[in-house]
């Protein structure tokens, strides 16, 4: 039966309240969730269309989404995968203390994976998909600082060897792991460089919506719609891309759906990337899509929200912009309380507590968590009177208990019609004692003490002994054990995470000679270098070989650079077409969206329209299909407004052309200095395999394009490419004959001077 609190200022007829609560209580009972909350949602709308002023609450109680007698159990062994997890903990934190003892400074961290060691664990056992004959793969964007984790696990696997892991840091020479994700550094392991905190979750959102651009198009199967048929056919261009073993015939193997996993912070949420496109993703309904935010409570320097509730308030932020919100709050050991607590004292308690206090709870025992919580009303100190102080030190935190993981991403790859994002709240630097765990400075902590160390071997049971604990050795069963038979089992049925794949068949790219307008200059006509491109791209993606792969991305400037005309020839992608008529409909060149659409357009959104070119951009390492995206944008913004994302593109060894527009300090002056550019290749140049160039004539722009295709897509190398292009109107010339090496280089003879007399003085000029 419900129960109202008892005193409420508000209540004016007791009974009146109680019998509405009683016929709630008969629907839920006999009806089920389901029919209750219809219900209550036509009750809403029928009081608000009377005018009626309700309260509107983007949260709920602080309890966990999913009720116990709904949780999903694993068919798991519970037991090995506690014993593979803990053998996990361990090996991360040898890692890091091997890497810092006596006077080295090498640096990682111990402190986040140790508080989401238990939502990678039973993502790998049951979740993570890797490459397999029947499954593409799962994208997973890993916590940059639980990279320790995620070697760990691979050296349990046999995929990183003892000697890697004592090479934490340390890649002089080569076979060193890298300090966090990076697919330059480790191009066989990492797919994606997240360390930059706030850029993970950003691209993992377009990179779920860039899947399904693939699959409307028809170039790739990223939802399991087709099993034995592969929907495109790339052409071959004769030899293999990458080593091994031929590749499938077509784009990418067959596969079930696939999902994209991002994990990330509490505090991370606060980075404005972070949190900045997830109205994007529930407005396009990416049920591909699962974030999982680690609630440790905790920043760099302290609590996230030691006044507030992080959970609480990231659960309405999430809920407004259309998500899937799943809560994991409390473990399994707290069930017994709640079904004591009749009255909801217990909850009222909890949402009381603050997020600084529960941080301060871990950081002491279990005497001061009775004194401290519990204490607060005789009741809820009664409730646990049969409880010693150890057993109240073990009520566990949601993220560290598999069941309710388990339970919790059950749900949320069977969600459909939204991105779910899940809230597990977890401790920071759990398992390391007064070494750290839940202490501010614990995300610094680079050592531990011997006390803190056996502590640590006898909470997880890890066969080291005492002589051999300060030499931190890495523990790895034998193979014949059955945590090994457990692990290899689970490794068959899931495939291996994280692991880099390039697929990708070379391209047949087109020959210069398919620029021919663009190389015989204008006639005296004067046109811009933008108006070039513009004439450019209209060539390649009329080409029969490459033009369904060209990928056109705009922000909300396509009008700026005379880009409208794409508009109908191609079409902005949109996962519901056009369910509008658009207001130029009667003229030619109309907005058009589409089903099929080939243009990704993102509004006023710079780091949106860089998200996706990096997800087409490595389209050849993460889907197999290899494209080749055109990113144009005012350069003014250009590397000062997605600089640090231009450096992630680098990291993941991207293959496409960045446009700067406008480019040049001649032009907008009525603007302002802002949309003046003379600084963008400065910064470009910064990043080693991004190449730069800002082009004068037409067919210096098709020289440069036609070459970094051939370099990208057919030679396989790992650069990408940023030119600038100009607004002002000139003639241009037709090209030297010859010049094509020297445009590439930087400098070529546009023509020789002729002097008058054989006695005139001769100059010498250098144009760039």
């Amino acid at each position: 039966m419900a129960n109202l609190p008892d005193t409420d200022p508000q209540e004016t007829d007791p009974q009146e309240t109680q019998e509405w609560l009683d016929a709630l209580d008969s629907v839920l009972e006999n009806e089920g969730p389901e029919r209750a909350r219809y219900l209550i949602s036509q009750l809403i709308r029928k009081a608000r269309l009377a005018g009626a002023d309700l309260p509107i609450s983007a949260t709920t109680p602080y309890l966990n989404t999913i009720p116990l007698d709904q949780e999903q159990r694993s068919s798991g062994n519970h037991e090995l995968e506690h014993r593979i997890c803990a053998l996990m903990r361990w090996n991360a934190m040898a890692l890091i203390l091997n890497a810092n003892k006596e006077s080295s400074e090498l640096g990682g961290h111990i402190a986040t994976f140790a508080s989401a060691a238990k939502l990678y664990d039973v993502g790998f056992n049951h979740f993570f998909h890797g490459v397999t004959e029947n499954h593409g793969g799962d994208l997973v964007y890993f916590q940059g600082h639980s990279s320790p984790g995620m070697y760990a696990r691979a050296f349990l696997e046999g995929r990183v060897s003892e000697e890697q892991m004592h090479r934490f840091r340390q890649e002089v020479g080569g076979g060193g792991l890298s300090s966090y994700p990076h697919p330059w550094l480790m191009p066989d392991f990492w797919q994606f460089p997240t360390v930059s905190m706030g850029l993970g979750p950003l691209l993992a959102i377009y990179q779920a919506r860039f899947m399904r651009y693939l699959q409307h198009r028809n170039l790739a199967d990223t939802e399991g719609r087709t099993s034995d048929t592969l929907l495109a056919k790339p052409a071959d261009c004769g030899r293999r891309c990458d080593a091994g073993t031929p590749a499938p015939e077509g784009s990418a193997p067959p596969c079930r759906a696939r999902k994209v996993w991002a994990f990330l912070g509490d505090g991370e949420t606060d980075e404005p990337e972070a949190l900045g496109a997830i109205s994007m993703a529930g407005r396009e309904k990416l049920d591909n899509l699962i974030f999982v935010v680690n609630c440790n409570l905790q920043r760099l320097d302290g609590p996230v929200r030691g006044n507030g509730k992080i959970i609480q308030e990231l659960e309405g932020v999430f809920r407004g912009a259309g998500w899937n919100v799943i809560k994991v709050i409390w473990g399994g050991k707290w069930d017994r309380l709640f079904a004591k607590d009749k009255s909801g004292l217990l909850l009222k308690r909890m949402e009381e507590a603050v997020d600084g206090d529960y941080q301060t709870y871990k950081a002491r025992d279990g005497a001061y968590v009775r004194q401290h919580f519990f204490g607060k009303y005789p009741e809820l100190l009664e409730m646990v009177a049969d409880m010693s102080d150890d057993e109240l030190w073990r009520l566990n935190r949601g993220g560290h208990d598999p069941n309710k993981v388990f339970a919790a991403y059950a749900a949320a790859v069977k969600h459909k019609g939204q991105p779910t994002v899940i809230l597990a709240k977890t401790v920071k630097g759990y398992g390391m004692g007064t070494s750290g765990e839940a202490q501010n400075p614990t995300h610094q902590q680079k050592k531990m003490d011997e006390d803190s160390l056996r502590k640590f071997r006898d909470r997880f049971n890890i066969p080291v002994s005492d002589e051999q604990l300060t030499k931190l050795p890495f523990s790895r069963p034998a193979e014949d054990s059955m945590e090994m038979k457990y692990l290899r089992e689970r490794m068959a049925a899931m495939g291996t995470t994280p692991a880099r794949e390039p697929l990708a068949l070379c391209l047949q790219v087109p020959g210069l000679d398919a620029f021919g307008a663009l190389l015989k200059g204008t006639e005296g006509r004067e046109i811009s270098t933008t108006m070039a491109f513009v004439r450019l791209l209209g060539i390649l993606v009329k080409d029969k070989n490459i033009g369904q792969q060209i990928v056109p991305i705009v922000p909300d400037e396509s009008r700026t650079f005379g880009m409208e005309g794409m508009f109908r020839q191609l079409g902005i992608f949109s996962q519901v077409g056009q369910l509008y008529t658009p207001q130029d409909a009667e003229q030619l060149m109309f907005y058009k969206e589409d089903m099929h659409g080939q243009i990704l357009q993102e509004g006023i959104n710079e780091a949106g329209g860089m998200a996706d070119w990096i997800a087409a951009a490595t389209s050849y390492a993460n889907h197999g299909v290899a494209m080749v995206p055109f990113f144009i944008y005012y350069s003014m913004f250009g590397f000062q407004r997605v600089g640090d994302l231009a450096w992630a593109a680098g990291d993941s060894r991207a293959r496409g052309f960045l446009i700067g527009g406008t480019a040049g300090r001649t032009t907008l002056n009525g603007e302002g200095l802002q949309h003046q550019d003379g600084h963008s290749h400065m910064m470009a140049a910064n990043i080693p395999n991004c190449m730069s160039y800002d082009p004068a004539f037409a067919y210096e722009l098709a020289v440069i394009i036609q070459d970094g295709m051939r370099r990208m897509y057919k030679e396989q190398e790992d650069v990408f490419y940023y030119l600038t292009v100009m607004n002002e109107n000139y003639a241009h010339p037709a090209m030297p004959k010859g010049a094509e090496e020297g445009i590439i280089k930087g400098m070529y003879l546009f023509g020789e001077g002729r002097a008058k007399s054989a006695k005139a003085p001769r100059v010498q000029l250098l144009g760039s």
